[in-house]
């Protein structure tokens, strides 16, 4: 068991092995919890209307800030 904890340690040569690597990535892939399609499209619904409020409160306090600059300024 000692000699494979003294493999994993030593670090590879760059560019080699690169069937390993994607080998390993798709392992890693696999144990990922893929959101289901109706999960995706409501989350991503929140996302778009989250950021359209953001957005309009952003410009209504900005042109408030105009306005109120225009007032004081002239």
């Amino acid at each position: 068991m000692a000699k494979k904890d003294e493999a994993e340690l030593q670090p590879a040569k760059p560019g080699s092995n690169v069937s390993k690597f994607l080998q390993e990535t798709k392992e890693e892939l696999d144990k990922v919890v893929w959101p289901s399609r109706q999960q995706l499209i409501s989350e991503s619904v929140a996302v778009v209307l989250m950021v359209a409020l953001s957005a309009s409160l952003i410009y209504l306090i900005d042109n408030f800030f105009g306005w109120a600059a225009q007032q004081v300024f002239g």
